[in-house]
């Protein structure tokens, strides 16, 4: 931690409503920090969050209490308690870093940050601010370009997976569905794709909500509902430019879906995202829109299914040898582990150095198949 950035603790400001925390956490005031205090506050806790891994960042105003918090592997950990004459001020600052209207705090605004650091490297975090009862909260979500740009084989598929995946990419049309909750690393699995299939002989072209990583030889764009700009605009407007690959962030309504059907049937390979629970309800979901069966069986190639599960961090799990029946007790089936053992970390650590975002709970439906395939990885 940077020494205007309090450690994590394990009280919370619902311990007493009436008085903040005054354990580790202390209260930040202007004169926490030497020059420009609020700026280099902000800066901390952002270049803090990266450091720690975390997705993102939560700034939350309250009656007594200036709460900030990261969500680490999925989880929200509290990570300090500002002083309450901070609020406009922190507020401020992230909004101007955003390029949000300060002057306006009714209504709700996004935006990007793009940050320096001193050793010349670049973060971005998208931004959102709604106004709250005691002052706007601030949300940022760590948009981490190495990560999103990662290798097939980071994503963590077993070989049959992954031939099936890279096949439905190969293909000269089709649509390819990546579904899953917000924050199931949807996002990495696409430009993990995209990435395969960005080559010179390849004209791609993305519209997205907005555009989080730049990808060098792809045309990105990002929707823009104040003129209008839609996924579906974009989308129609793509299938006039020659294009070999289209992308498109997520399919929200029936102009939508019914623009990527057209685009498939014409010779284009689609690669887009929905919020579903698995592959099997995505077709359902397709129907309910208002698409076709018949359009629905002959277009889609491929609708993969995903979640990021937590797993032990990689330098402090060790071995562990645990009874084949306490093994089945925790719900573990015979066919999920090797009897000898299964590994734990370092009792002082969580054991969740990281989220899985390069190793996702898989469930793939392709078109030549009559059933989903599950796989635990």
């Amino acid at each position: 931690m940077s020494d205007v950035t309090p450690s994590i603790h394990a009280h919370s400001i619902r311990d007493n409503p009436h008085q903040a925390p005054s354990a580790t956490p202390v209260m930040l005031s202007l004169n926490a920090v030497d020059n420009d205090p609020v700026v280099k506050l902000v800066h901390s806790l952002l270049i803090d969050a990266v450091r720690l891994g975390a997705s993102d960042l939560h700034f939350e105003p309250y009656e007594h209490a200036y709460r900030v918090r990261f969500r680490i592997d999925g989880v929200l950990k509290q990570m300090a308690i500002l002083a309450l004459q901070l609020i406009p001020q922190v507020s401020a600052r992230l909004k101007i870093m955003a390029q949000m209207d300060i002057s306006e705090r009714r209504l709700p605004q996004d935006g990007r940050i793009t940050l320096k650091t001193a050793d010349n490297n670049t973060l971005n975090y998208r931004a959102s601010a709604l106004l709250t009862l005691f002052g706007e909260k601030i949300v940022l979500r760590v948009i981490d370009a190495a990560e999103s740009l990662s290798g097939i084989d980071d994503l963590g598929l077993e070989p049959d997976q992954k031939q099936t995946f890279l096949k439905a990419l190969h293909q000269p049309q089709g649509i390819v569905l990546i579904t899953g909750p917000t924050g199931s690393g949807k996002t990495l699995s696409l430009y993990t794709g995209l990435g395969l299939l960005n080559t010179d002989s390849t004209n791609i072209s993305t519209v997205e909500d907005p555009v989080e990583i730049t990808l060098t030889g792809i045309n990105q764009v990002s929707v823009n509902p104040k003129i209008g700009l839609s996924f579906d605009t974009a989308l129609k407007s793509f299938l006039r430019q020659d294009p070999d690959v289209v992308m498109v962030g997520e399919i929200r309504d029936l102009e939508t879906a019914d623009t990527a059907i057209r685009a498939a049937q014409t010779g284009h390979l689609v690669l887009s995202t929905l919020h579903t629970n698995s592959a099997a309800e995505t077709l359902t979901r397709l129907h309910h829109m208002g698409i076709a069966s018949f359009n629905i069986a002959t277009t889609i190639s491929l609708v993969v299914a995903q979640r990021l599960a937590r797993r032990l961090c990689k330098h402090c799990k060790k071995r562990a040898d645990f009874p084949k029946l306490s093994l089945l007790q925790m719900g573990f089936l015979e066919t999920d582990f090797k009897p000898s053992a299964i590994s734990q970390s370092d009792p002082n650590q969580s054991g969740l150095g990281q989220s899985m975002p390069k190793q996702p709970l898989v469930e793939q439906l392709d078109s030549s198949s009559t059933a989903s395939r599950s796989s635990g990885l």
